[in-house]
């Protein structure tokens, strides 16, 4: 194969597909058996330093939030991670030193509320390194692409541009047409947790709404770990099969979460929580504030139970919930 240009970022999450295949026959097992752990225990266990990193939803959307903070309270090490739509999950990860390199797709805003000013401030002073880029579908093609047990997924996304030069793919000859043809690299995480409505306590997952790149994610990673609002009983996920988009054998842990996406949006079920977002993003415009914050929300509760006691509680929830129901359906 003729090699007509390559990117200058560092090639993250990828495996020879063959070996990765061998790896998931030896460590996952297909047998129905009950997964349910706290979610310290799915933490320690699946989540070691160093490991590559990717979070499920998009944005401020359906992410597992409740990971993020326990991640950050086990104080993890020397992760990389996935930034394909992180926004408020790798800010987070970022100023508290859990991550020091990102593979960037979108990261470093938080939308239409702003920049983010602690992991701005970290990887301009070299506390996290931008290791390599590519778009938001550039990534869900390489998710499809380990899914697919294929080495790359060619697209003509990236062609012609700076972010191509910035990435870890390669631009080759078409065998037939003779044009250039952009070859997105297989990412396989090491680990990705994914938040969703339901589940059984096999990991049978159903999503509501947009499934974004969790399909495919789920597919690719080599540990799962689901968070879900509740855990229902297996005759309800049997009775609409063709709702369940992560199967069982794909998960290695299911942790029971309710409102685990806080502060962030959980679609149908509760909104945004716009103004402890806005005290982070205030916060942690200093050190200071961003390690205050820290020490009151992570370090300074148990869990994310105690976690949700401090931000308000049943009644800050059901706010949230209601708000959730009064947004108008496009």
């Amino acid at each position: 194969m003729e090699i007509l240009e390559e990117g200058k970022g560092q090639l993250v999450g990828w495996h020879d597909p063959d070996e990765n295949r061998d790896w998931i026959r030896r460590n996952k097992s297909r047998e129905l058996i009950d997964k349910r752990m706290s979610l310290r225990e799915a933490v320690s266990r699946f989540v070691h330093d160093g490991d590559f990193l990717a979070m499920g939803g998009f944005g401020h959307i359906r992410v597992s939030m409740a990971a993020i903070y326990e991640i950050i309270r086990q104080r993890k090490r020397g992760l990389t991670m996935a930034g394909k739509t992180a926004v408020h999950d790798s800010d987070l990860l970022i100023a508290a030193g859990c991550v020091d390199r990102i593979e960037v797709a979108y990261a470093f805003g938080h939308e239409l509320r702003g920049l983010s000013p602690a992991s701005r401030r970290v990887v301009e002073a070299g506390g996290c390194r931008v290791v390599a880029e590519t778009s938001n579908a550039g990534y869900q093609w390489r998710f499809l692409a380990a899914m697919m047990g294929i080495p790359f997924m060619p697209s003509r996304n990236l062609l012609g541009t700076d972010t191509l030069k910035r990435s870890s793919a390669k631009v080759a000859r078409d065998p037939w047409s003779g044009k250039p043809i952009c070859l997105l690299p297989a990412c396989y995480p090491d680990v990705s947790f994914i938040h969703v409505p339901r589940c059984d306590s096999f990991g049978d997952s159903q999503i509501d709404g947009t499934i974004i790149e969790d399909f495919e994610l789920a597919r690719a990673a080599r540990r799962v770990v689901i968070t879900t609002e509740e855990i229902v009983p297996e005759d309800r996920i049997r009775a609409e099969p063709w709702r369940t988009a992560i199967p069982f054998y794909l998960v290695d842990a299911v942790v029971e979460a309710p409102f685990g996406v806080h502060p962030c949006q959980m679609p149908l079920l509760y909104y945004f929580d716009e103004d402890h977002i806005r005290r982070w993003l205030t916060q942690s415009r200093t050190p200071e504030g961003a390690a205050e914050y820290f020490e009151e929300f992570v370090f300074g509760a148990e869990d994310f139970e105690a976690y949700l006691e401090k931000i308000g509680g049943r009644d800050r929830l059901e706010h949230l919930r209601r708000v959730e129901l009064l947004q108008p359906l496009e």
